[in-house]
């Protein structure tokens, strides 16, 4: 501003300017003063005139290793402290359970619902604009760091301390409740696939068992069918042997008829009867050669001969056929097929199935009380605040007549340039000044008429 102040017969420079604008300020110290004044009585009105708003804030951490045990020991469901906090981390900040817990809670936020607005829209606000979920710095967090914390500013005439503490209670309890269904399903998952497992055992000792037993009366079947053509050939070989043995004792009947033998004999004694003259002799007979069956004399063959025709069955005449019989007798009933079919509790027959009713019985009598998990342990609690965060009067004060100030300021340099301009506009028209006025001089009578001229 200094280089558009053209006085004639005047010397500018910086450190005239700085004060000749130090003077003229100081001479609107009135000007000053009521600005300033004005500024913080506005900024003092709205101090003490708008809704007090209140922040409170509670923190989450870590529960104890002990509090989580029962679960993480059932060997189904592991939920370290760490994670358990994140959760409920997780529901803090979820909208689905923040606004559950507004819609049952209607009592708590009357006075965030106004009238036009729905349910959805007021909370809305709530959430965007009250709640705030603070979580700690990634590249920062460790055991000891480790935390979750709910800030919430409300107005004045809002149980806030009630809301808050009543919504971390609601929101472990939410995730309580997910745990306990998420534990159930697992369990319920867990005993179908075991016992999907000892159906399959079953099922497979079902099929093994009708195969064993289907086994077994193959081979019985194929054993008595074997036994039966075995008899029956038998028998028949035994027959031809009757028959041959008939006709071979009708030959024989006729030859010891020719020869005119009864009884009993032998080739020497036969000799001896036709040679009648000779003396006694005791002959002893040595052969090697059988003797042909008509010396046993027709008496003899005539009676094996109708003994045979007499005869029904060859069967006695083979220790064979007894022994068929024997076995045929024992095909009749396999005792392990009867074993087999007559088992009434098959399961303990089952391989392999004992560590599979082992879990089905402890997983079935597993017994958690998730109502008692403590998921977070609560550090601390919200608290009913002494003094509203907002606003901050004495600040507020302040700031009111400090911009009120600097207001003033500005107005009174504008000020300060229109009068240098209109001085440098009239000292082109005009003579120089005479001797012994100075600049400011001319600057106050300037001052002085124009304040005439605008009264």
């Amino acid at each position: 501003m200094s280089s558009s102040f053209r006085a004639p017969a005047v010397t500018t420079s910086a450190e005239i300017d700085l004060l000749e604008i130090s003077k003229f300020v100081w001479q609107q110290k009135k000007l000053l003063l009521l600005v300033a004044l004005g500024g913080g009585l506005i900024a003092a009105s709205y101090a003490f005139l708008a809704t007090p708003e209140y922040k409170i804030s509670t923190v989450l951490r870590p529960a104890a290793v002990n509090e989580l045990d029962a679960l993480n020991r059932s060997e189904i469901y592991q939920l370290p402290p760490s994670e358990a906090l994140i959760e409920v981390g997780s529901a803090l900040d979820s909208y689905d359970v923040r606004l559950a817990f507004f819609r049952e809670n209607q009592r708590l936020f009357e006075k965030f619902v106004e009238p036009g607005r729905t349910l959805e829209q007021s909370f809305e606000e709530f959430n965007r604009n009250s709640i705030r979920l603070i979580l700690p710095e990634a590249e920062k967090k460790n055991t000891l760091r480790a935390y979750v914390k709910l800030e919430m500013t409300y107005p004045k005439d809002i149980d806030g301390v009630a809301i808050l503490n009543g919504f971390v209670d609601y929101a472990i309890n939410v995730k309580r409740m997910q745990i306990s269904l998420d534990l159930n399903t697992i369990i319920k998952n867990r005993i179908s696939e075991l016992k999907g497992k000892f159906e399959s055992a079953r099922s497979n000792y079902s099929v093994e068992k009708e195969a064993r037993i289907a086994s077994l009366r193959e081979a019985d079947s194929v054993r008595h069918a074997q036994l039966q053509d075995e008899l029956k050939a038998l028998r028949s070989q035994l027959r031809n042997l009757r028959n041959d043995r008939i006709a071979q004792l009708s030959e024989s009947i006729s030859i010891a008829k020719s020869l005119g033998i009864h009884k009993p004999t032998t080739p020497s004694s036969l000799g001896e009867q036709m040679n009648t003259n000779a003396a006694s002799v005791m002959r002893t007979e040595i052969s090697n050669q059988q003797v042909p069956l008509y010396f046993m004399g027709t008496e003899a063959l005539k009676a094996e001969l109708a003994a045979l025709h007499l005869r029904r069955t060859d069967d006695f005449t083979d220790s064979r056929i007894a022994q068929i019989a024997k076995e045929l007798q024992m095909l009749a009933f396999n005792r392990e097929v009867e074993v087999l079919s007559a088992r009434k509790n098959e399961d303990v027959f089952l391989a392999d199935v004992q560590p599979l009713r082992a879990e089905i019985a402890r997983l079935s009598n597993l017994s958690i009380d998730v109502a008692s998990l403590k998921l977070a342990s609560i550090d601390q609690q919200a608290l009913e605040p002494l003094k509203p965060s907002s606003p901050n009067r004495l600040f507020v004060v302040m700031f009111g007549v400090l911009a009120g100030l600097i207001l003033a300021v500005g107005i009174v340099l504008v000020k300060y340039a229109f009068l240098v301009s209109a001085i440098g506009v009239k000292a082109d028209v005009v003579k120089p000044p005479s001797q012994g006025r100075t600049p400011g001089d001319a600057l106050m009578g300037l001052q002085q008429s124009s304040n005439k001229m605008l009264q």
